[in-house]
Formats: structure tokens, sequence, C-alpha cells
């Protein structure tokens, strides 16, 4: 113990003699790195580590080129990414570390195998229970990859007790991290990142700069790019739909008036533009202003579909859902929605509607004769 603590000190020194301070004021540059460095735990003073500063000076252009086209390309499925890190307790500068990972496209794939906005291997993916087959990757998907990733640097958190130490552990894993901190005698990042020990690797090394530099050019007010909290609240929300299996995205993007890319894009993990057949419905994204053309022009697809040419009135009780009510007189939601012109399934107590049923139900609903 004692060696190692004389090899921790000696390893300080160094780092303290290859300080060399820049012309630039880093700190008036980016004032947000404050509150950057205090969502990663990172000490305040790594701002005047020497090689940080120039990994700044050598990578800030073409990192703020990067961060606006990765921001024009996730404006669609940012806020809800940013809904889900938040209600789960991390911090959504995180999402700087998918933005890393991904520049936000949902088809990244690397030369690893890797795949999807976070970058997941497939067996890391199958851990974190993101179902990978040939028809459908939930890798693709921004919700289940999200809170797969989510599940996963909380488990490295848990681990390693600080979110920068997560954030490299994502990158590299726990076994090279664990292996570099025993080395070093120490989780500092400044020991961990240092050039000439080479402690972890090159990539990870600068993995965690690109990270920290990248959320300090996104959260500074002085950057002339805005921060991603303003530029997606602007942008439309998402929802789920049910629609059946065997759907084609292209020809439902064509009843909800909007273009395939775009629905494609919101459903990537749906390969080929077509829904699963190996269950009967299946939730997919759509943008939320489009939710009454889709309960207006969606059918659903089934071969045995019967025509309901009757109806019946049905006043609401206290419990009474849309589904517990189609359930009861063997209709579809979406008939019922259409039927009394709903938006949306919120029901009132006393509310009065008008269910479209068939013949046979009609009869049976009739009072009997006495």
């Amino acid at each position: 113990m004692k060696l190692r603590k004389i090899y921790t000190i000696l390893i300080l020194l160094l780092l303290s003699f290859t300080n060399v301070v820049h012309a630039v004021d880093f700190t008036k540059k980016y004032p947000s790195y404050i509150y950057v460095f205090d969502e990663f735990d990172v000490d305040p003073t790594f701002i005047d580590n020497s090689e940080f500063q120039s990994f700044i000076v050598k990578n800030e252009r073409k990192l703020k080129a990067f961060y606006r086209r990765s921001l024009k390309r996730g404006e669609a499925i940012l806020p809800t990414m940013k809904g889900l890190l938040v209600g789960e307790g991390v911090s959504d500068l995180f999402l700087y570390l998918s933005m890393i990972e991904s520049g936000f496209s949902l088809k990244a794939k690397s030369v690893k195998k890797a795949v999807g906005l976070w970058q997941f291997m497939p067996a890391t993916a199958r851990q974190y229970n993101l179902k990978v087959c040939n028809e459908y990757d939930e890798r693709c998907d921004p919700v289940s990859a999200t809170s797969a990733a989510i599940n996963y640097l909380n488990k490295l958190h848990k681990q390693f007790g600080k979110w920068y130490l997560a954030a490299m552990a994502y990158n590299c894993g726990e076994g090279c991290l664990e292996r570099a901190i025993n080395r070093a005698g120490t989780d500092d990042i400044s020991i961990l990142t240092n050039n000439r020990l080479k402690l972890l690797p090159r990539e990870t090394r600068n993995y965690i700069r690109k990270i920290l530099l990248i959320a300090m050019i996104g959260e500074s007010k002085n950057s002339r790019v805005e921060p991603i909290y303003t530029n997606t609240s602007k942008h439309q929300e998402l929802t789920e739909v049910e629609v059946a299996a065997g759907t084609s995205l292209r020809v439902l993007a064509r009843l909800l008036n909007m273009k395939y890319k775009v629905l494609q894009k919101l459903n990537r993990r749906m390969k080929n533009g077509i829904v699963p057949r190996y269950r009967p419905m299946y939730k997919i994204k759509i943008p939320l202003d489009k939710i009454y053309a889709f309960y207006l022009r969606y059918d659903m697809e089934s071969g045995s579909k019967v025509k309901n040419t009757h109806l019946v009135s049905y006043t609401v009780v206290l419990g009474d859902t849309l589904e517990s009510i189609a359930a009861r007189y063997n209709v579809n939601v979406i008939s019922i929605m259409k039927a009394n012109d709903l938006v949306d399934d919120f029901l009132e107590v006393g509310q009065l509607l008008v269910i479209p049923v068939s013949e046979n139900v009609f009869d049976k609903s009739l009072p009997a004769e006495k």
C-alpha cells in the first residue's frame, strides 16, 4: 500500500510539472464546464489539465460541426431520450455519450457490429433484454435502447462510484477500467487519461475528453450553437399506437400524410419497414399530432374482420376504459374512437358513447320481450 501511495504521489508531481498554461482561458470560453464537470463527478481543476486543453485546441472545431450535424439528425428523438434519462435519475448530459457513440443515428453500425444510438454489441444487448434477430433489432429503437443504456450506466455507476468512470467503462469495459485503477492506485481522471502512463487505451482516454468537450460546447451560453435542451424543446412529441402484425410503414405513412423516411426513422427497429409477424399486435411510434389521423384512417388488418353495421348507445361508468368497453361489445378501440370522434382514450363518467357492433351483438343487446 505504501508503494502504491508513493507511486500515486510521483504521478501527481509529474502531472503538475507537465501542465503548461495555454493562452486561451477555457474557463471563460466554456463557462459551462463547472456544470458539466459536476454532472460527471469530475473535479473542476481538470479544466487546467494540459492534455485536456491540448485536446480542446485540436478538436473543438470539428466537434462543433459534429454537434450541429448530430443535433439535426436526432431532433425528433431527443425529447424522448432526455425524458427517459431524467426519469431514471441519470443526468441528461449522458445524451452526449450517445452523441459521441452514434451521432444520434438510429442505424449507426460499427466495424465491431455494435448497433444503434448507444452502440450495443449483440451480447450486451441480449444481456439487457434487447431483442436482436433477423427481422427486428431493438438496438435501433430509441426507447428500448435508451432504457437498456440507462440500466447499464446505473450498473456501472454503482460499481465504480463516479459518473465519468461509468462513461469510461462503457467504452472499454469494466475489467479494463478496474485493471487501470488498480495499476494507478487511484481513480483520478488526470492520471487515468494521462497519455504518458497509458493506463487505458487511447480510444478511452479520448472518449471521455470528447464527451466532456462536446457537453461543454452544447451547454455553454457563449457557444454559437444552441444547447440540446433548447434545440429539442420546440420539436414535436411522440406517442405509441398499436398496429397489426405485418403492417407496412410505407402504407401507414401515406395514411398519416407523412414522409415514409420520417416514420421509418422513428421505428428503425422494424427491419425493411414491416412490422414483425411473430405476435398479433405491435406498438410503433408516430408524431403526437398524427394521432387523430391514425385513429381516423387506420384499420386493423385481420382476415376475419366482421362488419359492424349496427349502433348501440353506452353510458360510461366508473372504471370503464375504451379497452374494456371494446371487449364487452367485441369491437376494436379504433372503431369506437372513429364513431365518437375521440382523439385520445380519456373518458368521463356519464359520457354517452355510440358503439358500432355486429348484427349478432346488436340482437343480444335488445331488451327481452315480456
